[in-house]
């Protein structure tokens, strides 16, 4: 597999439901030796998410935690309310070289382990933080997921139709932006570790770093005074620019077209070349006019073809189109295949299963590890006596104060 570019990392995980265990993914897919740090009583909130094996719930048979953790982690069950477990979780910053949380600002502070404290026990520690709203201000202290970031965050004003209320977009779409800015700050800090010798505390908002990615928007209604509309599939500079029916079941293509010459290709593909010079279609601004008329007439057209053939004709023409994949067209999809990004890894509960995924570069000097998730406290003796160097009578005595659950 040849030397990972976090060989050597150690990471403390204190992360929980989706944006904090995919941020720590990256650094273990590359080679960060990670603990991740859950309990019985408070385990990671995406144990308890569905789908479940079988429509079972279980704090293991959760897909998505298991699709959220594909990645080499060590898991210790450890109760942080137990003085003894305060102590042992300090054993294990002097051991890291980066903490990682996204709890609730303040909860750190609770068990003793704010980021004065932990620079006491471990000077170079590099603790990266990502709450919701930062960890000061009016709204640091209120408790948010991503369910919630996702409106908040401006996502959902401009996700939708014209004529109804918002649209609230798939899942905790900020959890899937937010490990972006979370790694990159997260290697720059190791780097800065590296050439100084100093960690430091990152601070991570993650609604300000979804605003990011509507920048456009907000800077039209800084410039302009103009709030974003709801246009559905629409867009000002582009006719037909839409998701049209395609046979099958529920099967469909995204065609968009914003030139003249993408339209008069379009025509061509659609058997109807006398279109170009129709009055109702013949620029950019007639066919926006017309759009309504005209998206039937498109549909009409790949309502009697596959997505697949719509999309392979308009590409072969210079027509941006693309079919709408489903869960199942993406376990077929041969561009995945090909980069391996799904890989079938096997688990206690779940059996052999797919759905783990790699990070979504490759590097040419390092391979991505996948592995399964790790179960609710499997390493908490192997954690204690390995990579601590607890003596069996010690960790025997721990269990039986109730230090681990």
């Amino acid at each position: 597999m040849g030397i990972r570019p976090f060989d050597g990392v150690n990471v403390l995980d204190f992360t929980w439901a989706g944006a904090g265990p995919l941020t720590v993914n990256y650094l273990a897919q590359y080679g960060a030796t990670v603990v991740k740090v859950e309990s019985s009583s408070r385990p990671d909130l995406t144990r308890t998410v569905p789908p479940y094996k079988d429509g079972v719930p279980g704090l293991e048979n959760s897909v998505y935690f298991a699709a959220c953790n594909g990645a080499k982690k060590l898991d210790i069950s450890l109760n942080l309310n137990n003085p003894r477990g305060e102590e042992l979780v300090k054993r294990l910053v002097s051991w890291a070289d980066v903490v990682v949380e996204n709890f609730t600002p303040g909860t750190l502070e609770k068990w003793g382990l704010g980021y004065d404290n932990l620079k006491g026990i471990n000077p170079g520690i590099i603790l990266l933080r990502a709450s919701g709203y930062g960890q000061t201000g009016p709204l640091a202290r209120q408790p948010v997921l991503g369910y919630h970031l996702t409106p908040v965050s401006g996502l959902n004003t401009f996700t939708g139709w014209p004529d109804r209320p918002p649209t609230q977009m798939h899942g905790a779409y900020t959890d899937l932006i937010v490990p972006l800015f979370a790694a990159i700050a997260l290697v720059a800090a190791l780097d800065y570790k590296h050439r100084t010798g100093n960690g430091q505390c990152l601070e991570l908002s993650q609604q300000e770093a979804c605003i990011h990615f509507i920048g456009p928007l907000v800077l039209d209604a800084a410039v302009n005074h103009r709030e974003p509309d709801r246009t559905g599939n629409r867009v000002p500079d582009a006719a037909p620019h839409n998701v049209y029916r395609c046979q099958g079941n529920e099967r469909w293509c995204a065609i968009a077209v914003f030139s003249d010459l993408e339209w008069e290709a379009f025509c061509r593909v659609i058997g109807k070349p006398k279109l170009v010079g129709d009055p109702r279609f013949s620029s950019i601004l007639a066919r926006k006019r017309n759009e309504d008329g005209l998206d039937e007439l498109v549909e009409r057209w790949t309502s009697q073809r596959s997505p697949e053939e719509v999309m392979n004709l308009m590409q072969a023409n210079g027509v941006g189109a693309g079919i709408v994949a489903n869960a199942q067209g993406h376990a077929e999809d041969p561009q995945l295949k090909h980069y391996r990004f799904f890989q079938q890894v096997e688990h206690p509960t779940l059996g052999k299963c797919g759905f783990y995924h790699r990070s979504g570069f490759v590097l040419s000097q390092a391979e991505c590890e996948v592995s399964r998730p790790p179960l609710l406290g499997e390493h908490t003796e192997y954690v204690c006596t390995e990579l601590l160097g607890m003596s069996d009578e010690e960790f025997v005595g721990l269990v039986g104060e109730g230090v681990f659950n």
